[in-house]
């Protein structure tokens, strides 16, 4: 039976148990819980470090393992947005995630030995993060982790805290380099800037772009908020005749104004000018 192996944990000579019946494996397991120890790390399409890059898993988020492999690799589906495939073991530790609380809330925030901002920070967490805050500082400006580490309040959201404007979120990350499937504020893709942006206004975005072509409902007239699919090519509408996209044309962030990035797509495509080479518009809805 066909399935698309980015959303399916299933391989020729192993699938998860829940899919035994529906697709054709030498053999099923159960999963285990693990979860993400480190600010961002890679998932690949294969147990190689050279690899493409398909997305980037969190820190905080919860990885369900299939294959613990002895070359370094697990195999697995994140539950964020069900993407399966290989994550280096280093980056994960075995065991449910703690109970988040918050989560990052800023593209890119440091954790603290102490809640003192002199003091050098141990590690770097990008947007999307999930944190267990247990305590707040006298003062309210820091928070105490589960981890035994502390944040600036102001730099994360309790959970059910959603912010009012993706695309003003998206454009937090303006300058950020294009990275292809990356996820994080050192490299993001265009459809992982929609995925990021859509979360923290608590609307739950597929990770790839022909994905997000079919998520939400279309509608004929752009407004802002609408994700713009073009072939292979997602970005936000803004509201006035420009977009926010992370674009491999500037390799970055950019705002640009949507005539001329259909004009680009046009030329690079030679799509004929009666010829549309917007494919798609969808408005997307928690």
């Amino acid at each position: 039976m066909a399935f698309d192996r980015r959303l399916t944990p299933a391989r020729a000579d192993l699938a998860a148990r829940f899919l035994e019946g529906q697709v054709e494996a030498e053999r099923f397991v159960e999963g285990e819980a693990f979860h993400v120890i480190v600010p961002h790390a890679p998932l690949r399409p294969r147990p190689e470090a050279a690899a493409s890059l398909d997305t980037e898993v969190l820190y905080g988020e919860s990885f369900t393992v299939y294959e613990d492999r002895k070359d370094g690799w697990l195999w697995g589906q994140l539950a964020t947005d069900g993407y399966v495939g290989y994550v280096p073991r280093a980056a994960l530790t075995r065991g449910p995630a703690p109970q988040a609380t918050h989560r990052v809330s800023v593209p890119r925030s440091h954790l603290y030995p102490a809640p003192d901002l002199k003091r050098p920070p141990v590690i770097a967490m990008s947007m999307g993060a999930l944190l267990e805050v247990t305590d707040v500082s006298s003062d309210g400006k820091w928070l105490a982790l589960s981890c035994g580490r502390y944040v600036f309040a102001g730099h994360v959201a309790p959970l059910g805290v959603t912010a009012p404007d993706p695309v003003a979120v998206a454009e937090r990350f303006l300058g950020t380099p294009y990275l292809w499937g990356g996820r994080s504020a050192e490299g993001i893709d265009c459809s992982g800037l929609v995925q990021v942006a859509l979360a923290s206004a608590g609307i739950r975005a597929p990770r790839d772009s022909d994905l997000q072509a079919g998520f939400g409902t279309g509608v004929e007239q752009a407004a802002r908020g609408d994700i713009l699919c073009y072939r292979g090519h997602v970005a936000l509408d803004r509201g006035d005749g420009t977009l926010v996209h992370a674009t491999a044309g500037f390799m970055a962030v950019v705002v640009e104004p949507r005539e001329a990035l259909e004009a680009r797509i046009r030329a690079e495509s030679g799509t004929p000018p009666d010829q549309p080479v917007l494919r798609a518009i969808r408005r997307p809805a928690p």
